[in-house]
């Protein structure tokens, strides 16, 4: 089974544990809650096909069906190329993914819309919508930097494909060293997707969203030793999100 399938099926074993809960509000509170509210916020997890992330919205109606909505949202980047390791010439070595050069990141702000394709009736049920997003993007890339051999001194030094061979690596050295060799590459994404909305309450957000998303960055992000730097990233996601909704 796909790594990321394992917090999919946490994903949705939270969001199954709250459809029972909500299904035991009573129908007075349903009833009083069948209204229009202006405004709306959520936060959420997500799990995509390389990492994982969390995602804040805030929005307004523009109509009855249609919602206007901010999000800034932060996600890990993987490749599938990672595989882990470790020196078998030293019993305490750290592990490591070899030939790996950054870690990645991104950061997000952008603008959406959220459109209802059907309401779900006053007693419950689940709304269905979709919802488009676009605006910018940062990648963020700290370089890998690993314990290195040469003799009997141990360093921590950037990983360098050219100077350090697999005989030399120690293992990783702390996430921290380097960090301020970060660098930043801005660029655009978009998103779309389908959000499925449940339980019995409007003014109570609980919703479960897949889609895809795609970061573009104009300089082209190295990742792995060897392989050429990447523009596009895609990944394929699922969040879920808890809120509310309220007037002025």
């Amino acid at each position: 089974m796909p790594r990321f399938c394992y917090p999919l099926i946490i994903l949705l074993l939270i969001a199954s544990g709250i459809v029972c809960k909500a299904q035991g509000e009573s129908t007075l509170d349903t009833v009083n809650d069948n209204v229009l509210f202006e405004r709306q916020w959520s936060l959420g997890l997500h799990v995509n096909t390389n990492g994982w992330g969390l995602k804040f919205r805030r929005g307004k109606n523009l109509s009855f069906l249609t919602q206007r909505l901010l999000e800034i949202e932060f996600s890990t980047f993987k490749t599938t190329k990672e595989i882990k390791s470790t020196n078998l010439l030293y019993s305490d070595s750290k592990s490591y993914v070899y030939g790996k050069l950054n870690y990645l990141y991104f950061l997000r702000g952008g603008m959406g819309i959220r459109h209802i394709l059907n309401r779900k009736p006053y007693w419950g049920g689940v709304e269905l919508c979709y919802i488009a997003y676009g605006g910018v993007t940062v990648g963020i890339a700290k370089p890998v930097y690993l314990y290195i051999v040469t003799g009997d001194v141990v360093t921590e030094e950037r990983y360098d494909p050219a100077k350090h061979g697999i005989d030399k690596i120690y293992g990783r050295a702390p996430f921290l060293t380097g960090i301020l060799n970060t660098k930043f590459y801005p660029g655009i994404y978009g998103k779309g997707g389908l959000e499925f909305e449940f339980g019995t309450l409007n003014k109570r957000i609980q919703s479960i969203e897949v889609g895809f998303n795609l970061d573009y960055e104009p300089v082209a992000i190295p990742l792995m030793a060897y392989n050429t730097p990447q523009h596009f990233f895609l990944t394929l996601y699922a969040s879920f999100s808890l809120g509310k909704r309220y007037n002025k």
